[in-house]
């Protein structure tokens, strides 16, 4: 592994490392204890972090079920990227 950067921080590491973690997980979603346990963080913490990455639309909670999933700000971004990708090829 790298050594530690002067830039590095360990709260924008986890919410990145939970959009990954969310990632194959659109349909059923992920319980926030499950997140919680595949990041090693606190309820506290994963809770924190879900309430930012929902405000920001990346990620979503399912009302029926309360687990959460990849939000449509985070789909949207992606599909720019992929448009902006398949413009450039042509």
């Amino acid at each position: 592994m790298a050594d530690k950067h002067m830039y590095d921080n360990g709260s924008q590491r986890r919410i990145l490392d939970a959009i990954q973690a969310l990632a194959g997980h659109e349909l059923h979603g992920l319980a926030p204890k499950d997140l919680a346990e595949h990041l090693r963080v606190g309820a506290s913490t994963i809770t924190r972090d879900l309430h930012n990455l929902v405000t920001a639309g990346f990620a979503e909670q399912i009302a029926e079920t309360g687990r959460y999933r990849l939000g449509p700000g985070l789909v949207r971004i992606a599909i720019a990227h992929a448009t902006a990708m398949e413009r450039a090829q042509q």
